[in-house]
């Protein structure tokens, strides 16, 4: 599904990647590991389009991407969390995924009628679109399609957890609540390549087994494509059965979590070595 070239970023003279490629399977799920400054986020940012990179090519079901804008990339089903929160966080948690599914059944309605991979019943039908008098009286066809984006969304709110919280303001949810609100957002895009960027930073070790599973049913039931960057081990080891080490700006290991745990250079890249070894 996706393919990483021969990517290289530099930033002035300094090197964020060098020769970078790599492959992700289609419903595969797979986690992107190394010490801070490996460059994980750039790889993150050159799939999305946020950087154009120095040279070489990201290709995304075939199609060369590499030159896109980031908005072109999400409409071609790629959706992504960040590493520090990205939340409209005066608004209420169920506006934060309902802002993101308009943003998608918009797309749908312009481009193509939306099949995705979430709910038999998340197609939106471009005859109920509602038009700009609607939208400003509430009135008409503007009642259905709310309805609809308000269903959706709320399903989304009680796969993750935060059904209950619905109503509350974003940035007053605990930390690892807005985590998890972030991964309903991207949902929300009904995303083919799911992209998550540290999802369990700042969560104590319950609340990652928590995201361990979540992450795992969310992989299983949404029949998703998962790319996870994430500096706790254990959630990486336990839920992806691929791992690509970098250390950096380069991959020094790829493979099963049993084959990154035993790799010399894996572990000189966090351990360090003793002078002289």
């Amino acid at each position: 599904m996706l393919e990483l070239l021969n990517i290289n970023m530099f930033f002035g003279g300094i090197a964020a990647l060098h020769d970078m490629t790599f492959t992700v399977k289609e419903h595969s799920l797979t986690g992107i590991i190394g010490p801070n400054g490996a460059g994980k986020t750039t790889i993150f940012n050159i799939i999305t389009g946020v950087y154009t990179p120095s040279a070489g090519r990201v290709f995304f079901n075939g199609a060369d991407i590499t030159p896109l804008k980031a908005y072109q990339i999400n409409k071609l089903g790629i959706a992504r969390t960040f590493q520090n929160l990205r939340l409209f966080t005066r608004s209420s948690v169920l506006d934060n995924v309902m802002t993101a599914a308009q943003n998608r059944y918009i797309s749908s309605f312009r481009e193509e009628k939306f099949s995705g991979n979430m709910t038999q019943n998340y197609s939106p039908d471009p005859l109920c679109w509602y038009n700009f008098l609607e939208s400003c009286l509430h009135l008409g066809r503007w009642q259905g399609v709310e309805k609809r984006l308000r269903l959706n969304s709320l399903e989304l709110l009680e796969r993750v957890g935060l059904a209950d919280r619905a109503d509350q303001a974003a940035g007053t949810l605990p930390y690892g609540m807005q985590r998890r609100l972030e991964i309903a957002r991207a949902l929300a895009l009904a995303p083919k390549l799911l992209l998550l960027d540290e999802p369990a930073a700042g969560m104590n070790p319950e609340e990652v087994l928590e995201l361990n599973d979540l992450i795992t049913g969310i992989h299983r039931d949404f029949n998703l494509t998962i790319l996870v960057i994430e500096h706790h081990m254990d959630l990486i080891m336990k839920i992806c059965p691929h791992i690509i080490c970098l250390n950096f700006g380069a991959k020094i290991a790829e493979g099963s979590s049993g084959d990154i745990q035993n790799n010399p250079e894996v572990l000189a890249a966090y351990l360090g070595t003793e002078e002289g070894a």
